[in-house]
């Protein structure tokens, strides 16, 4: 039987689809880092690009308006419903997308904000984590974007333009593509992967093998999604809605913040008495001295003080980040 469970933390909640005991799908939804799809807000238009694009103001962050009402000036508000939330990319954040939902109230305010709840989710209690179901195993590998799978991998990465999956290993062509496939599937699905993806098979001469691998993406991939046919050298383009950013683009284009909630959820699950002293990279003592609402709520949960101490030494992998008693 699947169900969702969630896992309310400390700067994120974390949310998994479980099925035959493994994690499924994942979400991540971090506090902070900007608005969230479904949420309706009244914004304002605080410059127009060209005749149909604009910029407005949604609380602290800009959103990408398209298009812009005809009757809308700089300086207008607008209520506008989010169609896609910031998406983390190297270097820069591309900016939240929103649609306009008719006229505004007086001033710029959230006016709705759903929560994550699937039907029949159950929230995990005391002592209970997603760890507990492989959590960590799969953000180790978002974080590399290397998948094993019997007799190949897939190595996963996401640029501006699509997510690229290619397909390695020693199988005859044929089943290392159809091994492939399943394999590119299920990471679609746990990883949460949206937009443009594109999947490198191993070149398959025969039609009707390339047909067949088509099929299997059809069977296996839940709607909704738009796909191609797979070309002769191997090639297969996946279109999907893409609300939000996928599990590998948050831990991989946001390292430093992956990074620091991952110290927080290690510290809080570290069992003892008496003060915590968290050791971390500069960057990540950093972030954590921006974010100290979240060092304070740790400091609630474990009912001691806080230290924080930096290494630079440790790598910035959340792996090699550790919280230590003293």
């Amino acid at each position: 039987m699947a169900e969702w469970l969630i896992e309310r933390g400390i700067g994120e909640t974390r949310a998994a689809l479980i099925e035959t005991g493994a994690i499924a799908e994942m979400r991540i939804v971090r506090e902070g880092v900007g608005p969230r799809a479904g949420e309706i807000w009244d914004a304002r238009l605080t410059a127009k690009l060209g005749a149909r694009r604009g910029i407005v103001l949604l609380g602290d962050h800009e959103a990408l308006l398209e298009p812009v009402p005809a009757d809308l000036a700089e300086g207008g508000l607008v209520r506008v419903v989010v169609l896609r939330e910031p998406i983390p990319e190297r270097g820069r954040s591309r900016l939240a997308k929103v649609r306009a939902e008719g006229a505004a109230g007086a001033v710029p305010a959230l006016i709705t904000a759903p929560a994550f709840d699937p039907p029949g989710a159950r929230a995990l209690g005391h002592g209970e984590a997603l760890d507990d179901y492989g959590w960590g195993e799969a953000l180790a590998e978002a974080e590399s974007g290397h998948v094993a799978f019997g007799g190949g991998s897939l190595a996963i990465v996401p640029t501006p333009a699509m997510t690229t999956i290619d397909i390695d290993g020693d199988l005859p062509a044929v089943d290392l593509a159809m091994a492939g496939v399943r394999a590119a599937v299920a990471a679609i699905r746990r990883f949460d992967i949206g937009g443009s993806i594109g999947i490198d098979l191993p070149t398959l001469r025969d039609k009707a093998a390339r047909h067949a691998a088509g099929d299997l993406v059809d069977s296996l991939l839940p709607q909704p999604f738009e796909r191609t046919a797979v070309n002769g050298f191997g090639f297969l383009q996946i279109v999907r809605p893409r609300p939000r950013a996928s599990i590998i683009e948050r831990v991989q284009n946001a390292p430093v913040e992956t990074a620091a909630l991952a110290l927080l959820h290690l510290a809080a699950r570290t069992p003892g008495a008496g003060p915590r002293t968290l050791t971390a990279p500069p960057r990540v003592v950093t972030w954590l001295r921006a974010h100290a609402p979240f060092v304070t709520e740790l400091e609630r949960r474990i009912g001691a003080q806080v230290v924080l101490a930096e290494d630079a030494a440790l790598a910035l992998q959340g792996g090699h980040v550790h919280a230590v008693q003293s």
